[in-house]
């Protein structure tokens, strides 16, 4: 079995950011409850809860829904002007990427959604964006929202619409790497009026690299939200097509989830956010005792600085098993840590990697990557996750 040792809180609260937190919009709820399940009625992407970065989809069709995201893929649901529509996170996730949050519809041209592409107009009927400087996840409206939610405008005709929601996480901005959440739901709208719906954009085509690959570390306090402004209702309109610029506001504190009628774009963004984030306490790991058999794992205490987890009793408790694979550098990380660990490894040698590389490691998500792909290699699990809260007490 793995064999785990103290990893010293000055080396995990090293990471402002280290929550590899990745999402993905799945369930549609409306008037708050939940209709059908997972992608009943909301588009499935074919690259699971992982980010879509600036160069791969600014100027791709994947911009629309998502990879994979293709027509015929979901059922449409009937809704009524003036319902609150949301789409939540898939497995009970939580937005914990600072960025904002933004939802889009768009008419069906020949009236089935079903077939739609996505290729017509856009239109904005809701944003979120930044009550603060911008270093600060919490001042960020969608921050550790487990949802996103409009209300279905008044003033909107009737017909079937295809309505993107999406999240743009800009912590890797600053290096070009915004990194983009978004699924299409499918709506089919009665009780609505005769506005006319405006400005329009399309996808590709509603955002620059530039305008999205913001820099959250140079102390902004303000952001412009890109993409054409918030349609309110009525005639076309509504406010300048270039977007606008959300400012600081002294956030309200409330529960996690966003939920707010469509905002003018002049306005800050109406949404809702934890005023703080949870405290997060090191966890204490301790070694295993050495043993014949091979006993399940408990947690037998906490203490002031977290839950301390024994590992799983086994027949040596000193090194891991050669076939654990080397920790993995993928595309979102660039690879300046020193050498990597062994296939086989004592737990002194993981101690001295992970003091080696505190520096490097503590970069946005490095850390919790780390602990998730551990978590992965000791419990393999089918449904082993890629998240530091595989770990109780490593949820930042």
């Amino acid at each position: 079995m793995h064999s785990f040792t103290t990893l010293t809180a000055a080396t995990l609260l090293a990471a402002p950011l280290a929550v590899n937190a990745h999402y993905i919009f799945s369930q549609l709820i409306v008037n708050d409850e939940a209709v059908g399940s997972d992608y009943t009625y909301i588009r499935k992407n074919s690259n699971d809860y992982q980010p879509s970065f600036t160069d791969d989809v600014i100027n791709s069709e994947d911009m629309r829904c998502n990879k994979g995201a293709t027509a015929g893929s979901a059922e449409t649901y009937d809704v009524v002007a003036g319902d609150k529509v949301a789409a939540k996170l898939w497995y009970n996730e939580f937005i914990e990427h600072p960025g904002p949050g933004f939802v889009y519809m768009s008419l069906a041209p020949d009236g089935d959604v079903s077939s739609y592409d996505g290729s017509g107009d856009w239109f904005k009927v809701w944003e979120s964006g930044l009550s603060g400087p911008a270093s600060t996840e919490t001042n960020w409206g969608t921050y550790n929202s487990d949802r996103m939610e409009f209300t279905i405008p008044a003033d909107l005709p009737d017909g079937e619409y295809l309505t993107r929601y999406e999240h743009i996480a800009i912590h890797e901005g600053h290096v070009g790497k915004a990194q983009f959440y978004m699924e299409c739901a499918q709506l089919r709208v009665s009780g609505g009026g005769s506005g006319t719906p405006g400005p329009m954009t399309q996808f590709p085509g509603a955002y620059t690299a530039d305008e999205v690959n913001f820099d959250m570390w140079t102390g902004a306090s303000s952001y412009t939200m890109p993409g054409p402004a918030v349609w309110t209702g009525g005639s076309s309109g509504g406010g300048s097509s270039t977007g606008n610029t959300t400012t600081p506001t002294e956030p309200e504190e409330s529960s996690p989830i966003v939920s707010s009628a469509p905002i003018a774009s002049s306005a800050a963004p109406i949404a809702s956010m934890p005023a703080s984030s949870p405290a997060y306490s090191a966890p204490a790991y301790s070694a295993p005792p050495a043993a014949s058999t091979t006993a399940a794992a408990t947690i037998p205490t906490t203490t002031a600085a977290g839950p301390v987890y024994s590992a799983p009793a086994a027949t040596s408790a000193a090194a891991v098993p050669s076939s654990m694979p080397l920790y993995p550098v993928d595309e979102e990380e660039d690879d300046d840590s020193s050498d990597a660990l062994p296939a086989s490894f004592t737990v002194e040698e993981l101690t001295a990697y992970v003091e080696a590389n505190a520096r490097t490691i503590a970069k946005p998500n490095r850390f919790a990557k780390f602990l998730g792909w551990l978590s992965e290699q000791s419990t393999a699990s089918s449904k082993a996750r890629r998240h530091a809260r595989a770990f109780p007490a490593a949820r930042m």
